[in-house]
């Protein structure tokens, strides 16, 4: 009995399906984790964190929290407490019945956007005429001995910033400022005592006077001079 070839039938082959590679699904995951944990951080750190700080500055600190703003009697603000200001004319010529406060290398005076010093040395000559000039001006104005004249009233601060003075230059400032107020002496000296703030503890730093404080208080005593 003959017989043919026999005929193997293909096997059939199922169409492969679609699927992403290993590392492409891990790397999904991975980028799905870092967005919820980027979005979890940021709730918590970029949220949750500053209102829980701002609570309870308001609770504690308020008046630091809002800027340690200084106000006047009517609520409105008359600047900060932090940041000195100029008490001069359009020419930069001193106003003669304020408390004036120390020289200021920052920007234009007082610039907040360009806190810094001069940068000059002792030796500087620019620096050293300036502070004779100053030296000249101030005693000129006060009518005292130029040796009377404090170091804090001839030199600007490291930040430009200050906005307090020594007692010793609120001292010397108050016969004239009484003067173009009309007021008698004795008050303007018992404002500068009110305005002057002493050292943390009793022992760290120096009494210093708050300018414009004491110059607000003085308009608001006045009617503003």
């Amino acid at each position: 009995m003959s017989t043919g070839p026999t005929t193997v039938p293909s096997p059939v082959v199922a169409p492969a399906r679609s699927r992403r590679p290993a590392g492409t699904r891990s790397g999904l995951r991975t980028a799905a984790v870092a967005v919820r944990a980027l979005l979890l951080s940021t709730l918590v750190l970029g949220a949750g964190y500053t209102l829980v700080l701002t609570g309870i500055g308001q609770l504690l600190m308020p008046g630091r929290a809002d800027g340690s703003l200084l106000l006047r009697s009517d609520g409105t603000a008359a600047g900060s407490t932090l940041i000195g200001q100029s008490f001069t004319d359009a020419e930069g010529d001193a106003l003669p019945q304020y408390f004036q406060s120390r020289p200021s290398a920052a920007g234009d005076g007082f610039d907040a956007t360009a806190s810094g010093g001069s940068n000059q040395g002792p030796e500087d000559r620019d620096l050293v005429a300036s502070i004779e000039e100053r030296r000249a001006e101030i005693a000129e104005q006060e009518g005292v001995d130029p040796a009377a004249v404090p170091a804090d009233a001839l030199t600007a601060s490291g930040s430009g910033l200050d906005p307090q003075i020594s007692p010793a230059y609120a001292a010397l400032q108050v016969d004239r400022v009484a003067r173009e107020r009309g007021l008698d002496p004795q008050v303007v000296r018992a404002e500068v005592a009110a305005c002057t703030r002493e050292p943390l503890l009793g022992v760290i730093g120096e009494p210093v006077v708050d300018v414009a404080a004491l110059n607000l208080a003085l308009d608001e005593k006045d009617g503003g001079a």
